[in-house]
């Protein structure tokens, strides 16, 4: 037997502290897990964005529209290759108002081109575009509501009430899957001529905003600048970003969320840490006296310490493996697939980062190293004469 698997067995003496040690580690490691991948899955938009995509709306706000023959100077640009436009619809499904999910009201023939991502089956997304109360809808928000291809879909909204009875009436034509991890799979597209159409006078002929794509990635910062620019003296002004910078100036209204999850993720480990080290001196008090006989037969201060560290290290490292091995279906099959379903606009994929649960596992290992340095250093100092008297 070797002296670290003596050390390792020692932890069988009592196995119920020792599960719930482990059962410890494995709940922060499961809620550390949680929290990064909150974080990870929702500023995913803003790391994974299109680097060729260029964002222009109203410079002041985004609620702000812009006539919609802004488009055809954006798309004249030299160095656009393509641009549509989007307004936000607002829909509800009548008595499922509180089931929320994003309506557009799209261009249909460059929409698609613009945002490539997004796939058909072959077929549907030409019967979209020829039908013009015809829409589109993601697979997720496609089983959530049972619809399929040709169900008749109606919404309510609270931006653009029908002037006839306050509701728009569509039929599903496409059911878009994406290649993209970033991609909302539980959107609404339809047609913006429909509800052009069916809009009050005064808003007509406006759009939300502009995306364009940009022949050279390399210069898309310089084709935002030079579609302000096109617009400086025009009553409306645009402010055109980058799309991971759009998408990032989303997150600055939810930066003080995103800092305190980071915050209670590093607060977890330190929970964490400070129950391993309970365990552990706990441990060294009890076996004070083994200690003693053990350096009355010659062991010395550093085998000790090692006694106590390998002790650590191993309840460390179960509780990681086994908090990795329930944070999957906790994480990612529980929480991440009601959220993908539920909640697809802001975490349209929530899986945990590999990087992450590598990074969980070893912060285990690391913080019961920490938690052992001062049980160890204290077994390592203990007088053999004053351990032997001990009674345990």
């Amino acid at each position: 037997m070797t002296f670290a698997s003596l050390a390792a067995r020692n932890l069988l003496r009592n196995k119920v502290r020792t599960l719930l040690t482990i059962l410890g580690v494995a709940v922060a490691v499961v809620t550390f897990l949680l929290l990064r991948t909150v974080i990870s899955a929702w500023t995913g938009a803003a790391e994974f964005a299109a680097k060729d995509r260029v964002v222009s709306r109203h410079k002041v706000t985004f609620i702000m529209s812009l006539p919609k023959r802004y488009v055809d100077t954006i798309r004249s640009q030299p160095d656009v290759k393509q641009a549509t436009y989007a307004n936000w619809f607002g829909g509800r499904s009548p008595g499922n108002e509180r089931e929320f999910f994003a309506t557009l009201a799209v261009e249909p023939k460059t929409y698609f081109e613009v945002y490539d991502e997004l796939t058909f089956t072959e077929g549907s997304l030409a019967a979209f575009v020829e039908d013009k109360s015809g829409a589109v809808v993601g697979d997720v928000l496609a089983r959530k509501f049972g619809w399929k291809l040709g169900d008749q879909v109606v919404l309510e909204s609270g931006i653009f009430p029908n002037p006839v009875d306050r509701t728009w009436s569509f039929t599903v034509r496409g059911i878009y899957t994406t290649t993209s991890r970033t991609a909302d799979r539980s959107t609404f597209f339809f047609h913006w001529s429909y509800l052009n159409d069916g809009a009050p006078q005064i808003v007509r002929d406006e759009v939300g905003w502009v995306v364009s794509r940009t022949k050279d990635p390399s210069r898309t910062a310089d084709v935002g600048v030079a579609i302000d620019r096109t617009f400086d003296s025009e009553d409306t002004q645009t402010l055109s970003q980058d799309e991971a910078s759009f998408n990032t100036s989303f997150l600055a209204g939810f930066s003080v969320i995103l800092s305190a999850i980071d915050l209670v993720s590093g607060v977890i480990l330190l929970i964490m840490m400070l129950v391993l080290g309970n365990t552990i001196a706990m441990g060294v008090r009890e076996r004070t006296s083994e200690y003693g006989a053990m350096r009355a037969i010659g062991f010395l201060p550093k085998h000790i310490a090692g006694f106590v560290v390998i002790e650590a290290m191993v309840l460390s490292a179960l509780g990681g493996v086994v908090g990795l091995g329930l944070s999957v279906p906790i994480v990612e099959k529980g929480l991440g697939g009601w959220l993908e379903q539920n909640m697809g606009g802001m975490f349209p994929f929530f899986r945990i980062p590999p990087v992450m649960a590598v990074a969980a596992v070893f912060l285990s290992l690391a913080l019961g190293l920490l938690a052992s340095a001062l049980p160890a250093w204290q077994a390592s100092k203990i007088r053999v004469t004053e351990a032997l008297r001990r009674v345990v």
